[in-house]
């Protein structure tokens, strides 16, 4: 099949890549088994020096990682080099929490002592999309590294000069062969490395589609699995709210990469004392962004990864439309050069429309009006989805009681979603399951094991 990348800005084709033999996958993963092996043996405060050497490697490579990515996928500037930046906190969090993985005393029956033990389990298994073309890979890399899991790496096709920049950034690093492999590999070949008896877990971030598919293969093979899926968040604006910052915080946060965010604001649920005045809010910020090339430093909004992504949700917003939506900011796809779609607001969107259970990946935000609180928890749950969300009201304790009754991984009150360290990450539903980042990112692939002593 091969690994293509194009500009989507410029529509041409920049580099190509091979697929990988048999046996070159089979001689990566004998490597990745070797440093599974060998890592037994040594201390995890030597892997953690290891990784804070990673993370400065990323900084004083991140303008080359940003421009990177902004042509394989078309980040701006800006958003590549914040991500970047997470990806160094993300190294530098683990490495300084190492004491994470020392054991911790339990006890059973009349005060007879145990202890449980974390230790490394095999080679993980990532499989990572192409929106986040580093920080998904580091999330799973940098706390399997500490473990002293090998991890090996099935990137998106359109971002492989990102995937083939970050294996090169590990070596500068001076990780250990066999610790982070790179596999431009076919879809029957991940099959295969999940089959095989040396691989113990899969990560995947991705389309709920491909999360079905992995799961079941890593099921079938009685491997640990977590995944990370698609959402349609919602962004709720109680009558308490400082609208001023919701309006500003809604745009970003749906607008951000250019919309192709798992936990972008999608859904906009507002209560009905203060419906108007957001809608209006929204109707000028989401009208007035600049499109532009993603190197561009005063582009405001990037064009989408590629054309086929343009298209798909074109289809989408023209089929919501023909079920009854009604276009509040009209947009959609901007003829000529780049994968450019002027962002779109949809309301009126019925529970029979399609759009009502979709996620649209792109530019395009859903208005709902309820009148009370209740109204806003039942939306938000009618939803296949359940990865994150954001209430805003400046009743912190009413704010909270609407987030805690929100069936979703995570809710931020005032403040649009985002990644930190050391806070954990997942969803619920057909969002997915397990987490990454935190502690609990740290335990997913880890052989917590209890040593019973009489």
């Amino acid at each position: 099949m091969g690994y293509t990348v194009v500009n989507p800005y410029s529509g041409k084709v920049l580099k190509k890549f091979a697929t990988l033999s048999d046996a070159e996958v089979e001689t990566a993963l004998n490597k990745a088994e070797e440093f599974y092996q060998q890592q037994k043996k040594v201390a995890v405060a030597v892997r953690a020096e290891k990784l804070k050497r990673f993370g400065t490697v990323l900084l004083k490579n991140k303008e080359k990682l940003a421009r990177e990515a902004a042509l394989n996928m078309g980040k701006r500037l800006s958003e590549g080099r914040g991500e970047v930046e997470l990806c160094a906190k993300l190294a530098e969090y683990y490495a300084n929490n190492a004491a994470l993985l020392q054991s911790k005393p339990y006890s059973y029956g009349a005060g007879k002592k145990a202890s449980l033990e974390y230790h490394s389990l095999g080679i993980i298994a990532s499989v990572e999309p192409w929106n986040f073309p580093y920080s998904q890979v580091v999330r799973v890399l940098a706390p399997n590294y500490l473990i002293g899991n090998p991890v090996v790496l099935k990137h998106a096709g359109i971002v492989a000069g990102c995937a083939e920049l970050l294996e090169k950034l590990v070596q500068e690093a001076g990780w250990e062969e066999g610790a982070f492999k790179n596999l431009f590999v076919s879809h029957e070949q991940v099959s295969k490395i999940i089959a095989d008896k040396r691989v113990q877990g899969v990560a995947l971030t991705g389309s709920e589609a491909a999360g079905r598919t992995i799961a079941g293969t890593a099921g079938k093979n009685l491997i640990k699995s977590t995944m990370e899926l698609g959402g349609s968040d919602a962004f709720a604006i109680l009558d308490d709210a400082d609208l001023k910052l919701a309006i500003t915080d809604a745009t970003a946060a749906r607008l951000r990469n250019s919309g192709q965010v798992c936990t972008s604001a999608k859904r906009f649920i507002v209560e009905k004392a203060v419906a108007e005045e957001f809608i209006e809010g929204i109707k000028q910020t989401f009208a007035t962004k600049k499109m532009g090339d993603p190197l561009d430093e005063t582009t405001e909004l990037a064009p989408l990864s590629s054309h086929s992504a343009v298209v798909e949700l074109q289809a989408q917003v023209d089929e919501a439309v023909q079920h009854g939506a009604k276009i509040l900011v009209d947009g959609g796809v901007v003829e000529g050069q780049g994968n450019f779609f002027k962002p779109v607001v949809l309301a009126d969107i019925a529970s029979d429309n399609p759009a009502y259970r979709q996620e649209f990946f792109g530019p395009v935000a859903q208005v709902f009006v309820v009148e009370n609180d209740e109204q806003v928890v039942a939306l938000a749950n009618d939803s296949d989805f359940g990865l994150a969300g954001a209430v805003y009201g400046k009743d912190e304790e009413r704010a909270h009681r609407v987030a805690s009754q929100i069936e979703t991984g995570q809710v931020f009150i005032n403040r649009p979603s985002g990644a930190y360290p050391e806070l954990p990450f997942g969803g619920v539903k057909n969002s997915g399951y397990g987490r990454e980042m935190s502690d609990l990112g740290l335990y997913e692939f880890t052989n917590q094991k209890i040593v019973v002593f009489n």
